[in-house]
């Protein structure tokens, strides 16, 4: 058991989210009990999620995507009063880290993400530098796109949606987790034979053809399900505390 704000202090100092321009608030989201014991990492604190942590007996719980984001109108009804309620009402703490989760060079969506599919990183790329390119970590080499996108879609026990199907042989693999269609010029000019991230816009389709570069759109919640859960039993370690992981399946 530990106070909540050492708790906060030390995740702070783990993933700096001082060093990022974010969309939403890093950190501490809904105060609740101060003495933390278990805590209930997830990839979105919707209210399964939040339900299942009061299943749980969790008095924590640990997230990527949290309640507020930049645009919203900041009215609490509906959905927000919701999940709101149930949080202050069960005194659950509610901690969410974005853009810090995603790039921890090792407990972060791209590492572990890296990880799962026996990909190693070699540098980054894209705004504030978020991508990550690399290869094998065994040093071999895809056959085809196809061969790359039935392995992750083994690995992510999900389909992928790949654009450009060309037999050429795939070395080095950009990736950058959840909804990061935007990185993908980034990546064709680092380099990359094939471009794997959550999500799938409509130009990328176009550039994907036009450039040569194999796209692969393998899902938002499939690609950040793995940062959570290994931040939140670092931390749950250094500490003595219970975590465990839920899943909320999400198929976006």
């Amino acid at each position: 058991m530990i106070h909540r704000t050492e708790l906060l202090s030390t995740l702070d100092a783990l993933l700096q989210p001082e060093r990022f321009r974010d969309y939403g608030p890093n950190g501490l989201q809904v105060e609740g009990c101060a003495q933390v014991r278990k805590i209930v990492s997830g990839v979105t604190a919707s209210r399964a999620l939040i339900e299942a942590a009061i299943a749980a007996k969790a008095d924590t719980i640990f997230v990527h995507h949290g309640l507020f984001w930049r645009g919203q109108s900041g009215c609490v009804t509906g959905w927000m009063k919701q999940r709101l309620a149930l949080l202050l009402a069960h005194d659950i703490n509610l901690l969410a880290y974005h853009l810090p989760l995603d790039a921890h060079p090792e407990l972060g969506n791209n590492a572990q993400l890296g990880r799962q599919l026996g990909l190693v990183g070699m540098s980054r790329f894209g705004e504030q530098d978020l991508g990550w390119l690399g290869e094998r970590a065994d040093g071999q080499t895809f056959a085809s796109a196809q061969d790359l996108a039935d392995h992750v879609s083994y690995v992510l026990n999900r389909p992928v949606a790949l654009v450009n199907k060309a037999q050429v042989v795939i070395k080095n693999i950009a990736w950058c987790t959840g909804g990061a269609q935007s990185y993908f010029e980034a990546a064709i000019a680092a380099g990359a034979d094939a471009f794997i991230t959550g999500e799938l816009s409509e130009p990328q389709a176009h550039l994907a053809r036009e450039c040569g570069v194999a796209y692969l759109a393998c899902g938002h919640h499939a690609t950040e399900r793995y940062g959570a859960p290994a931040v939140a039993a670092h931390v749950a370690s250094q500490f003595g505390l219970e975590h465990v992981f839920i899943d909320i399946d999400n198929p976006a």
